[in-house]
């Protein structure tokens, strides 16, 4: 008598025999238990998910006849009748199945239509399975079209495939599709269980977490492996046959890796490196067993161990005991280098050379300060000090210098009041810089002090002197006043920085005084921050910087765009009613009500009309508002486009003119960048 192999002799006859696939058996037991029946379903998943058990089961829910010969369409076939000992068999003739790998053309899909114009011979529903239906070619796929859309009412069409992208859309679109997703491990370890015990073979829980994790949610590739375990380990299943088998990493090389980089010892890790080397064992193995692993601590570390039960996890202790050495950021850590480790396995020039570098990367990051990674994760000890030379300073001081810096910058851009003195200001830059051969220009002087110390910063931006012909990017912005740095040697400033931070100076509050340009400079290999010493600018109050012509009333067009402006701020102006008003031009105002002018046909409808008149109204504007179609020459849109204007002007002024950008254009060929100025929003009204 022939052995029938574990994946076919417990294939499930019916739905209650299907496993993780319950969402599948839901929507199918209550369609045939309401008789809402389509006329073609699509099942798709990965291999082994039960695509072919499910069409055969609904072959039989269709055509099953019960064990009395009265039966109908039935969720819960009996198995005894003729129609389905024949479907369970193959040899049922109303029931067909095309293997489309196999018989992709054109005429074997054909040949199968040709048969829908016929009747059942023996069930109730003629049912024609398609398996693996994307290996269809192009012209196969249209013959079956037309009669898979609109076919007989004894004809089921059921679809199966692993590929549904390669699917058509006019396909799709005629099928109900059911997604089979892959099996979870759990699901497939109960599985296991109840079919070991029934063909009485012995087995513990780590031999069937190892075979569910390799059939990668497929029950078929987990039986196939467990027929395979069961003559390997001669009739029973034990975790250290089937490791071998399956050619997975020993448990405790993962947990000794693990262990060996908690305590940051390298010598411990090359000589396990070495060990799988002598062994033969794959180094992807290894780390996705660690991914694995680490990926249950960093569970362990943020749940509850109460929550776990030991009797679902035969190595809880030891995951417990590492997950007490590790802290759980350095977990994250290490869980992620070996998922990119394993992608660049590939790219080493020998495996374990690859896996021990992924290994020594995760030390580099575990390793304390100023120790190897293969010392075995000795600290320096605790009386020695690093090493300085003279002209480096220690790091301890470097950092604290940094850091009172960058509060210092901190506090005085949030508050901006923070200030210091000009002459204190001028002593601390002095005193770390040496005069140079040429002069420069000499530097502002203001009586008021200044509102932002920018030389807190300088030591880590001025690093070299601006090379001959340097390009400058030069921004205007609108800052608090302040005095302006003396111009020194940038080359030398950047020595003596380096060396000696500069003192934190001490800032007092003053009042805010009313706003200057600032000019920032940026040349190449260098970073100089200046505060221009300008007066205010301000447009003139009294002229508008559009020029009106004399046929328009320049109070009206002041009275509209104020009134626009206004309602604008308060956001009574939305979306196109916004552009309705700022485009208009007023032509008149009386007791009937307003009349604008309009350059944009778009605009002129009677919905943003009536929106506007609403919005006037509201604010207290009578009358009807009107429009009209014609040329536009004084709207708030041209007066803000004019603002703008001035103020970019006004901002290439202010550079040209600036003596730091002048010395260097004369001393470094520097230029100003064309469209670098970028000027801050600045209400010119006023």
């Amino acid at each position: 008598m022939s052995y029938l192999v574990l994946a076919r002799k417990y294939r499930p006859h019916n739905f209650d025999e299907m496993v993780g696939q319950e969402h599948v058996v839901k929507a199918l037991s209550n369609a045939l238990a309401q008789q809402r029946l389509h006329h073609a379903y699509l099942f798709t998943g990965t291999r082994g998910v039960g695509k072919t058990t499910v069409s055969r089961i609904l072959a039989k829910s269709l055509n099953c006849q019960g064990p009395d010969g009265l039966g109908t369409i039935t969720a819960h076939p009996c198995g005894v009748c003729q129609a389905c000992r024949d479907i369970d068999a193959g040899r049922f003739v109303d029931y067909t199945e095309l293997d489309a790998a196999s018989n992709r053309g054109v005429e074997e899909v054909q040949s199968l239509m040709e048969q829908a114009v016929y009747k059942p011979v023996q069930g109730r529903f003629k049912v024609f399975m398609i398996d693996e239906v994307h290996m269809l070619s192009n012209t196969a796929f249209n013959a079956m079209l037309k009669t898979l859309e609109e076919p007989p009412e004894y004809l089921k069409f059921v679809l199966a495939t692993t590929d549904p992208q390669k699917v058509p859309v006019t396909v799709l679109s005629r099928c109900l599709q059911f997604n089979l997703r892959p099996m979870a491990p759990q699901t497939i370890i109960e599985h296991l269980q109840l079919v070991l015990a029934k063909e009485s073979v012995p087995q513990d829980r780590a031999s069937l977490q190892l075979l569910a994790r390799a059939a990668r949610g497929s029950m078929r590739d987990a039986l196939s492996l467990t027929d395979q375990a069961i003559a390997y380990g001669n009739g029973a299943l034990q975790e250290e046959t089937v490791r071998q088998m399956l050619g997975v990493v020993d448990k405790r090389y993962v947990f000794d890796a693990i262990d060996a980089l908690a305590r940051a010892d390298g010598a411990a890790v090359m000589s396990l490196v070495n060990v799988l080397r002598q062994q033969g064992i794959p180094a992807a193995s290894l780390l996705e067993d660690m991914a694995l692993a680490l990926q249950k601590m960093a569970l362990y570390q943020s749940v509850p161990q109460s929550a776990w039960d030991p009797a679902e996890e035969v190595d809880l202790p030891a995951l417990l005991e590492l997950a007490g050495k590790l802290p759980a950021d350095e977990t994250q850590l290490l869980y992620t280098f070996c998922l990119k480790g394993r992608e660049e396995l590939g790219l080493a020039p020998d495996e374990y050379a690859g896996l021990l570098m992924v290994l020594l990367r995760l030390l580099a990051f575990k390793a304390p300060a100023g120790t190897s990674p293969t010392s075995g994760g000795g600290a320096a000890p605790s009386g020695s000090a690093p090493e300085t030379s003279p002209d480096k300073p220690a790091p301890a001081a470097v950092a604290a210098a940094t850091d009172a810096a960058i509060e210092a910058v901190a506090t005085a851009t949030a508050t901006a009041t923070a200030t210091a003195t000009a002459t204190a200001h001028a002593a601390a830059l002095a005193s770390q810089s040496q005069p140079q051969s040429q002069e420069p220009p000499p530097p502002h002087t203001v009586s008021e002090p200044a509102a932002v110390v920018e030389s807190a910063i300088e030591p880590t931006q001025h690093e070299t002197a601006p090379d001959a012909g340097a390009t400058v990017l030069a921004t205007a912005a609108i800052a608090p006043p302040g005095t302006a740095l003396p111009w020194e040697d940038q080359a030398e400033h950047a020595t003596q920085a380096a060396v000696a931070p500069p003192p934190v100076l001490q800032a007092e509050p003053v009042a805010p005084e009313p706003v200057q340009a600032v000019s920032q400079i940026v040349a190449t290999g260098t970073t100089v921050d200046v505060l221009a010493p300008v007066a205010p600018i301000r447009a003139p109050e009294q002229a508008p910087a559009l020029r009106l012509p004399d046929n328009v009333d320049a109070g009206l067009q002041q009275w509209w765009q104020a009134l626009v402006r206004q309602l604008n701020e308060q956001g009574q102006l939305t979306a196109l009613v916004r552009e309705l008003a700022q485009q208009s031009q007023v032509q008149k105002r009386d007791a009937t009500g307003v009349h604008l002018r309009i350059n944009n046909q778009s605009l002129m409808n009677e919905t943003l009309r009536g929106k506007l008149q609403a919005v006037l109204q509201a604010a207290e504007v009578a009358g009807t508002l009107t429009l009209e179609y014609g040329e536009v020459t004084a709207s708030l849109m041209l007066q803000m486009e004019a603002d703008k204007q001035r103020a970019q002007a006004i901002a290439q002024t202010i550079v040209d003119n600036d003596e730091r950008v002048q010395w260097l254009r004369n001393h470094f060929g520097a230029e100003v960048v064309t469209g670098s100025i970028k000027p801050i929003a600045i209400d010119l009204r006023h």
